[in-house]
């Protein structure tokens, strides 16, 4: 089991490096737009190569650090997890869908039931 650990406390140096990445994003985008003229290799180029050194930037600061644990510790998890047989899921989902589909008459018959009760006996509203 992960131990979680709150953190609120950030230092000036891992904002620092949020902003950059952020500004990195921001250039990478101007840049795309900015070289459209030049092609779309190079457009693409400049868009990948800002995006891949803000991506860089992030994970080296703490919130990033703390990012990657993250989805290393729920990729663990999930290794863990016992899936259900091919068959199995086929029933699984043949029972929801016939309950879905006995749901929907029994809503909609309820919902008529009572449109005649209400407008046709009580109201006296014939169509």
């Amino acid at each position: 089991m992960a131990t979680s650990q709150v953190q609120t406390v950030s230092t000036g140096v891992d904002k620092a490096k949020l902003a950059v990445a952020a500004l990195l994003v921001v250039a990478a985008l101007a840049a795309f737009y900015v070289l459209g003229k030049q092609g779309q290799l190079v457009q693409w180029g400049a868009l990948l190569v800002g995006l891949a050194a803000a991506v860089v930037i992030f994970f080296t600061s703490e919130p990033g650090k703390e990012l990657y644990s993250f989805g290393r510790d729920a990729w663990r998890e999930v290794k863990k997890v016992v899936w259900p047989a091919r068959k199995e899921a086929i029933q699984m989902t043949a029972y929801v869908f016939v309950f879905v589909l006995v749901m929907a008459l029994f809503l909609w018959l309820t919902d008529k039931t009572l449109e005649w009760l209400f407008y046709d006996l009580i109201l006296g509203w014939k169509k």
